[in-house]
C-alpha cells in the first residue's frame, strides 16, 4: 500500500507540474481563477451534498462506499465536460473540439457505472466466502 500511494503522490505532483507550466502561457489569469472559484463552489454548494445525500437516502448496507465513488467519479466528469456540453454547435475552427462530447460523456458515465457494479458484486462474492477454519 505504500507503494501504491507514493506512486499516486508522485503522478499527482507529475500532473500538478504540467499544470503550473501550462499556467506560465495564460496571459489574464483571472479566468483561471473565476473557473477555479466557480469550480470549488460547484463542489462544496452541489456536487458533495447530492453525494452525500443520494447516499444516505439510496443505498443501504456495504455498496455506500462504492456507489458514493461512482457519483463522485461522475460529478467530476460532469464538471470538466460541462464548458463543452453547454456550447454545442459548429465552430469557426472546425479542428477545434472535433469530437463528440456528448457521446463520449456518457460513454464515460456508463463506464463509471460498470466498474461500480463489478465492484458491488466483488465485494458481495468476497464477503460471502470464508477461509476455512
Amino acid at each position: 500500500m505504500k507503494v501504491t500511494r507514493f506512486l499516486g503522490g508522485a503522478a499527482g505532483l507529475a500532473l500538478m507540474g504540467v499544470g503550473v507550466s501550462l499556467l506560465m502561457d495564460v496571459r489574464d489569469l483571472s479566468g483561471v481563477l473565476v473557473w477555479l472559484g466557480g469550480a470549488v463552489v460547484l463542489h462544496d454548494a452541489l456536487i458533495a451534498p447530492l453525494v452525500l445525500l443520494i447516499g444516505l437516502l439510496l443505498v443501504r448496507g456495504g455498496v455506500r462506499g462504492p456507489v458514493r465513488g461512482a457519483l463522485v467519479v461522475a460529478g467530476a466528469l460532469t464538471v470538466v465536460a460541462l464548458p463543452v456540453l453547454l456550447r454545442p454547435g459548429p465552430r469557426a475552427n472546425s479542428s477545434v473540439l472535433p469530437l463528440d462530447y456528448l457521446r463520449n460523456w456518457l460513454v464515460a458515465l456508463v463506464a463509471v457505472a460498470m466498474v461500480t457494479v463489478l465492484s458491488m458484486a466483488v465485494r458481495r462474492f468476497t464477503r460471502g466466502r470464508r477461509p476455512p477454519s
